[in-house]
């Protein structure tokens, strides 16, 4: 199984001036993916637990989320959906920093999904890899996303750097859970990857992931 999407645009890089930046409640914040992995949430929320409020500023600052915004002031984020779901689960009344990558002059909740879903920018499969469901499907706050565990099980991966990151490859990890997710492993959940594991390494060293970028044999 290979996740084909829609061709992505490039975003367009932050403001180098942090003075630039907004600041933003993440409550307010609209995902423009259905899912995330919880394993990772889990430990971006151990590490916000060691920093001061201080550390976490300047953190967020220089993590600035790419966003687009409705001819009636919506904002939807781009990227960033781990961080700040974490993020917004310790505090109800979080806030971060980001950027108007785009602007549009609709204020049409469903024009403005179209024009997203135009640019590539909406990741419409859900927690079991199924999809493309209608973006109308997507919930109006970071805290309506389903957890989709073989995301969980690819960011792991990704930390013991059997898959390189790959940057500029739109939805990279949820195309290596697709893939994995075709081939046969034991039951896990998020929050007990430890099942997966061994074949989950096999697989992402293996030939057959050749095709994938981030493949490092």
């Amino acid at each position: 199984m290979v996740l084909r999407l829609p061709p992505f645009e490039p975003l367009p890089p932050p403001p180098e001036s942090p003075g630039k930046l907004l600041q933003v409640a993440v409550a307010e914040l609209q995902p423009t993916q259905l899912c995330v992995g919880l394993a990772e949430i889990r430990q971006r929320q151990a590490d916000f637990a060691e920093e001061s409020s201080n550390q976490r500023r300047r953190y967020l600052s220089g993590k600035p989320v790419p966003l687009v915004r409705s001819g009636d002031g919506a904002l939807w984020m781009v990227d960033r959906h781990h961080r700040l779901r974490a993020l917004l689960e310790l505090d109800a009344a979080a806030t971060a920093f980001g950027y108007v990558a785009l602007q549009l002059e609709s204020r049409e909740r469903e024009q403005a999904l179209a024009e997203l879903l135009d640019r590539g920018w909406l990741y419409l499969h859900d927690g079991r890899g199924q999809g493309p469901q209608p973006p109308q499907r997507l919930p109006r706050t970071l805290l309506g996303l389903e957890d989709d565990p073989y995301r969980s099980l690819v960011w792991k991966l990704k930390q013991e750097r059997l898959i390189a990151p790959a940057p500029l490859i739109p939805f990279h990890e949820f195309r290596w859970g697709a893939w994995l997710r075709s081939r046969s492993l034991p039951p896990f959940s998020s929050l007990r990857l430890e099942p997966a594991l061994p074949a989950a390494r096999a697989l992402a060293r293996s030939q057959a992931a050749r095709g994938l970028a981030g493949w490092k044999g």
